[in-house]
């Protein structure tokens, strides 16, 4: 019933404030109420990406392979790795940088009227000759062949200068 949900807001919130005693008990509350130990590791797949983000991109590799180890060996010995996952969750750094700037790249795609712009030709892959002489790809600098950063516009022309880490284009 309802108290699924209110114990794994709770585990969610208690890694999210750091308080790695709170997320163990949640966790184990779950887990000795019979909750399905793969839920969990799904939901900490999303909190390492939501919560965690890149202040430690590790942290997703962690819940992938939390998740992988209770699909191999299921409960009871499944509740250690799911144990450490949480207690590293909540022992991590947080960000929400690229979940922020997520949300700000589907508003910007909500708020948009009429067609979408289109993909600028330089950053359309030519695979035929007719392509070619249409300019598709023509002026592309393929960054690897470069010493330097390549300037090189990515975005469309109605969104440069846009920086969706930062600002919401409307």
């Amino acid at each position: 019933g309802e108290e699924h949900y209110n114990c794994i807001s709770a585990l969610h919130k208690s890694m999210r404030g750091s308080d790695e005693n709170a997320s163990l008990y949640w966790l184990a509350r779950m887990l000795e109420g019979g909750e399905d130990p793969l839920y969990v590791a799904r939901r900490l797949v999303r909190f390492a990406s939501e919560d965690i983000g890149l202040a430690d991109p590790l942290a997703l590799t962690q819940a992938v392979a939390a998740y992988q180890g209770c699909h191999f060996i299921g409960m009871p010995e499944c509740e250690v790795i799911l144990a450490q996952c949480v207690v590293y969750f909540a022992r991590a750094p947080k960000s929400i940088e690229v979940y922020r700037a997520y949300s700000n790249v589907k508003e910007c795609l909500r708020m948009h009227t009429g067609p979408l712009p289109p993909v600028p030709l330089h950053l359309r892959n030519a695979p035929t000759k007719l392509m070619k002489n249409l300019g598709y790809g023509k002026g592309y600098k393929y960054n690897p062949m470069f010493k330097e950063p390549v300037e090189q516009d990515y975005l469309p022309e109605e969104l440069k200068g846009t920086d969706f880490f930062k600002e919401r284009k409307t």
